[in-house]
C-alpha cells in the first residue's frame, strides 16, 4: 500500500511516496517552472506506484472552500504560470484517486503534531519564517479552516521604536512578513540573513516582530507549542532572542510554564510538510 505527498512550494516541489507504515521509499525535488512541465515530472515520479491518495501541501494562496466552484485551485499566486490553476484536479483527472488538498504549512503543522515537536500535544502551530512568512495549526487534532486557510504572516504589528525600514508586503508594508521575512533582511541590511553577524543589533528587532506575532497567537488560539521553522530560523542564536522578547511581551498575563518546551525549532527539521502530506493522503484514503 503507497501514499504519495507533494510539498508543492514556489521554488521547488518535493515529491515522496510512502509505505503503510509511512516510511519513505522514494523521494525527489523537482524545479518549479510551469504547471506542463512541473507536472509532468511529478506523474512521471508517482506513475512508478499505484497509490492510494496523495496529500498535497501547496504554497498559496490556494482554495480550501469544499464549497467552492474553485476548490483544489492555486489563486491569486503571483508564481508565473500558476495563477488560478486547478491543482487537485490536475491529479484526479490523471489518477482518479483521493487527494487531501492544503496549505503547505498547515502539511508541516500536522507532520509536526503527528510525527514532530508535537507529538505529545492535542494542539501546536507552525509558523514559517523564510522567504515569506507563514502559518498551519492544530486545534482539538484538526487543521484550522474556515472559508479559506489563514494568512498569518499578515497580521499587523507594532514597530520596533528604532525601524524605520518601510517593510516588503506589496499588500501591507510593513505587516509581519513585510518587516520579518528573510526578503525584508536582506533588504533593511543590504545582506541575507546568514551572513548577518549573530550579534548585530538587529536580531533584537527581529525577534521582537516574531514574539508579537507569537503572542497573538497565543492569547487567540492558546496552542500547546509553537514551532518555528523556515530559513530564518537556521539562525540559532534568534531562539532564545524571541523566547525574552515574548516573555517580555506577554508579562504572565498567561502562564506558561516552561518558554523552552512552548517556543521550539521543527522535530522534523525539514521535512514536516512531505511527512505531513502523507499522513493527510493515508487518512484520505480512509
Amino acid at each position: 500500500m503507497y501514499y504519495g505527498g507533494i510539498e508543492a512550494g514556489g521554488t521547488k516541489f518535493v515529491c515522496a511516496v510512502s509505505d503503510e507504515n509511512f516510511e519513505i521509499i522514494e523521494a525527489i525535488s523537482i524545479p518549479t517552472t510551469v504547471p506542463e512541465v512541473t507536472m509532468a515530472k511529478v506523474f512521471a515520479f508517482f506513475d512508478q506506484y499505484p497509490l492510494q491518495a496523495i496529500g498535497v501541501g501547496s504554497f498559496g494562496p490556494i482554495d480550501v472552500n469544499l464549497d467552492s466552484d474553485t476548490y483544489g485551485y492555486i489563486t491569486s499566486t503571483p508564481k508565473k504560470g500558476w495563477n488560478n490553476y486547478n491543482f487537485v484536479g490536475a491529479i484526479k483527472d490523471k489518477y482518479n484517486i483521493p487527494v487531501a488538498w492544503t496549505t503547505d504549512v498547515n502539511a508541516a503543522a500536522y507532520g509536526e503534531y503527528r510525527r514532530g515537536s508535537a507529538q505529545q500535544a492535542k494542539s501546536c502551530l507552525y509558523l514559517t519564517i523564510g522567504t515569506g512568512i507563514g502559518g498551519g495549526a492544530i486545534l482539538d487534532e484538526k487543521i484550522v479552516e474556515g472559508f479559506g486557510h489563514p494568512e498569518m504572516g499578515h497580521i499587523l504589528v507594532r514597530r520596533h521604536p528604532a525601524d524605520t525600514f518601510e517593510g516588503t508586503c506589496p499588500y501591507h508594508g510593513d505587516c509581519l512578513e513585510g518587516l520579518a521575512a528573510g526578503p525584508a533582511i536582506e533588504q533593511r541590511l543590504g545582506k541575507k540573513g546568514n551572513m548577518v553577524a549573530k550579534d548585530d543589533p538587529y536580531w533584537e528587532q527581529e525577534a521582537y516582530y516574531i514574539a508579537q506575532a507569537l503572542m497573538t497567537y497565543t492569547l487567540i488560539l492558546r496552542p500547546e507549542k509553537l514551532i518555528l521553522g523556515g530559513g530564518v530560523m537556521k539562525q540559532q542564536h534568534l531562539l532564545p532572542l524571541i523566547r525574552q522578547s515574548f516573555q517580555a511581551l506577554l508579562n504572565d498575563y498567561v502562564a506558561i510554564p516552561d518558554l523552552d518546551s512552548y517556543i521550539v525549532t521543527p522535530g522534523l527539521v525539514d521535512h514536516a510538510g512531505i511527512t505531513g502530506s502523507i499522513l493527510l493522503a493515508a487518512e484520505k484514503a480512509i
